[in-house]
């Protein structure tokens, strides 16, 4: 498997598999069976409104692999940062549909690249040094 290494030195796969577009119905057993053929970085986002059906649980519960074998991805929607405790909330809310202990990389989904999303990319500042403290609360996972 070919890993990248983000600048925080954590080693994340290049390929991965995501959920965009899946039916709920089928999200659950799409993920199962892309970890069984040895998918291990899950991409999912709150806009695809199927966290709650990612089923990786599923695939650890029945020991295909073991939860720090895989790397999970998601997404926070860009209204859901407009400050710090909506952010925290939103990861709260990500963390409770997956039913995960923790998040590998949350991502800012669709930043804008005008006027208004240079005030986001400050915001995402903001939203960086949340995060930051929220791993000492064991929500957000820091090697």
């Amino acid at each position: 498997m070919d890993y990248m290494t983000l600048n925080n030195g954590e080693k994340m796969l290049q390929l991965g598999f995501g959920v965009y577009q899946i039916p709920n119905e089928e999200t659950e057993e799409a993920v199962y069976q892309a970890i069984v053929a040895g998918y291990r970085l899950i991409d999912t986002a709150v806009s695809y409104g199927n966290e709650t059906e990612v089923g990786a649980v599923r695939a650890i519960a029945d020991k295909i692999v073991a939860r720090e074998d895989l790397f999970i991805t998601t997404k926070l929607f860009v209204n859901n940062v407009f400050n710090q405790e909506l952010a925290a909330k939103a990861i709260d809310e990500s963390l409770t549909k997956l039913d995960l202990a923790y998040i590998d990389l949350v991502l800012l989904h669709q930043p804008y690249g005008d006027t208004f999303g240079a005030w986001r990319a400050q915001l995402m500042r903001k939203l960086m040094d949340v995060l930051s403290r929220l791993e000492f609360q064991t929500l957000i996972l820091h090697k």
